[in-house]
């Protein structure tokens, strides 16, 4: 007699591969103040290639609650979130389950953080290769990117608070 185990395989960093960081500040449509944004992306150079990235994307998003698609998530009103952003030093720090990245942030991104006091965050489960961190992404690139809607439909977003060191 055979069974099939129902036991769901842990998540492993190495199977998204390299994880890279960008922030930006746009207008919002809704208000026209600028928000800042902040996406998070493999290369797609994870353990099972770019295909397995998605895979590894998706269950790390399910372990911490956020559902990909185009609804948002409102960190500020779910107790105990996992994930958390820290600006400092003209650094954003993400940090989440199995995974911490960091990026530089432009002094308009940190105005519309002040502003504000959160980011509109994106976990795209697509690969973005062309985006190596160290390598300059243009704005028309970033522009096609998040603006695709594949890419938005294939993403999590969520509205995080951001905390800074006080001091």
């Amino acid at each position: 007699m055979t069974s099939t185990s129902g036991a769901v395989r842990a998540f492993r960093p190495a199977q998204l591969g390299t994880l890279g960081v960008i922030a930006w500040s746009g207008e919002h449509p809704d208000d026209e103040r600028d928000m800042p944004f902040l996406l998070a992306y493999s290369l797609g150079d994870g353990d099972l290639g770019p295909e397995g990235v998605e895979v590894a994307a998706r269950q790390l998003l399910d372990e911490v609650g956020l559902p990909v698609g185009t609804e948002y998530v409102d960190a500020a009103q779910a107790v105990g979130f996992p994930l958390t952003l820290l600006v400092e030093a003209g650094q954003a720090v993400l940090t989440m389950p199995h995974l911490s990245a960091q990026c530089p942030v432009p002094p308009e991104w940190l105005a519309a953080v002040r502003e504000r006091g959160h980011v509109y965050f994106l976990f795209a489960t697509r690969p973005w290769p062309q985006a190596a961190p160290g390598v300059p992404v243009t704005e028309e690139q970033l522009r096609n990117f998040v603006g695709d809607e594949e890419m938005l439909v294939r993403a999590a977003h969520c509205l995080l608070p951001v905390r800074q060191l006080s001091g």
